[in-house]
């Protein structure tokens, strides 16, 4: 049976869409797997990890032939696909248990797992809430935040993005106990009053809407339900888990008052930061920012005795400062913001930090010293 029959790039973009959550190694097998579904003129293909479930289709230039269903290695399929000449024809041709690939003149037989033994997520019923938002403007607020949500955590609620709709604004916030990142987008077609919810989204799935989003003016639709969220954009599903937990309340963390406050170009920080990270202690990565009128140095060194000192114009004029702080916290921020100019407001060597952007109340990004 013929599942499909197009152009290379056809098949090949919808597969990348879905095949970003397969892992290469797992317990179950078949979740290594990509489920290709034929129904018409109509192939979807449908991966999962029991958390994340992406589905998405593309149509099938051959739709006569019947419906049918199978699970073939979605890592395998995919590069075998990118092998190919871009103006390449290829087809998907199902025969005993086995799926062949044809382009011109290269075959290539790939095993399969039955369909109805893919282990698709059953979607949660129950009362939602639905918004939309411009998929650029969504994506630019995980871009601010998620660099800050913790890896392997066993505070598990930190390994996500806590997501909190608030009347007319959706704020983003991610901390892993060091640092942590907020950003809030207003929503356009949501009164005031509506009730505030909070879900905390996986990791996993915000490393993978931040990939799949595009930077355009397209919708987002967003479903929240007790214990799943959906999103919806352009032809792909997303279904993800939601992480059962109490996010600690960030607005402690947020220092109410600062004495004093730099403002400097992020450019010029972000290449002085990056010619200094190069001599910092690798397991560490600490450099001391020492601060005075009108400047700023930065100074790293590590167990070879080896030093580098950066120094520039801040516009400051108040008291000395002489701070550590491990610079991949204040490389991400400074990747992830486009704004011309920082402030960096403290109090003194020994409290967190406040970076802003100015005349922006949206973002805020509060880091912690350490002891250099």
């Amino acid at each position: 049976m013929v599942l499909i029959k197009t152009k290379r790039d056809t098949l090949l973009a919808p597969l990348q869409a879905v095949s970003g959550i397969v892992e290469r190694r797992h317990t179950l097998p078949i979740l290594s797997n990509v489920l290709l579904e034929k129904k018409g003129d109509l192939l979807t293909l449908l991966a999962t990890d029991i958390e994340i479930q992406i589905t998405t289709s593309t149509t099938n230039a051959n739709g006569e032939g019947g419906n049918g269903a199978v699970t073939v290695g979605a890592r395998k399929l995919q590069e075998i696909l990118r092998s190919l000449p871009e103006s390449a024809e290829i087809s998907l041709v199902l025969e005993d248990k086995r799926l062949q690939i044809k382009a011109g003149k290269s075959r290539f037989n790939l095993q399969t797992l039955p369909a109805d033994d893919f282990p698709c997520m059953t979607l949660s019923d129950g009362e939602s809430k639905k918004i939309t938002v411009p998929q650029n403007k969504f994506r630019r607020l995980l871009a601010q935040t998620l660099y800050s949500m913790a890896m392997q955590d066993v505070r598990y609620y930190l390994n996500g993005l806590l997501l909190i709709v608030d009347g007319d604004e959706l704020r983003a916030v991610a901390t892993d106990g060091h640092r942590l990142a907020y950003a809030t987008m207003p929503l356009e077609d949501e009164p005031a009053g509506a009730p505030r919810q909070e879900l905390i989204v996986p990791r996993k799935t915000v490393i993978e809407l931040n990939r799949l989003l595009s930077d355009s003016e397209e919708p987002l639709h967003i479903e929240i339900l007790p214990t799943q969220v959906r999103f919806h954009f352009g032809n792909i599903n997303l279904v993800s888990k939601l992480i059962d937990g109490r996010f600690p309340d960030y607005q402690r963390v947020i220092p109410e008052s600062l004495r004093n406050v730099v403002s400097v170009n992020r450019v010029t920080l972000l290449q002085s930061m990056i010619r200094a990270a190069i001599l910092t202690n690798e397991k560490f990565r600490g450099v001391r920012l020492i601060l005075a009128e009108n400047s700023l140095k930065i100074v790293a060194a590590n167990a070879e005795q080896e030093e580098a000192q950066e120094e520039i114009e801040v516009a400051y004029d108040g008291e000395p400062l002489d701070v550590g702080f491990n610079v991949s916290y204040l490389l991400d921020v400074l990747n992830n913001t486009a704004d011309e100019t920082i402030e960096w407001g403290f109090n003194d060597a020994n409290s967190s930090a406040l970076l802003t952007l100015p005349g922006n109340a949206s973002f805020k990004y509060v880091v912690m010293p350490m002891r250099i």
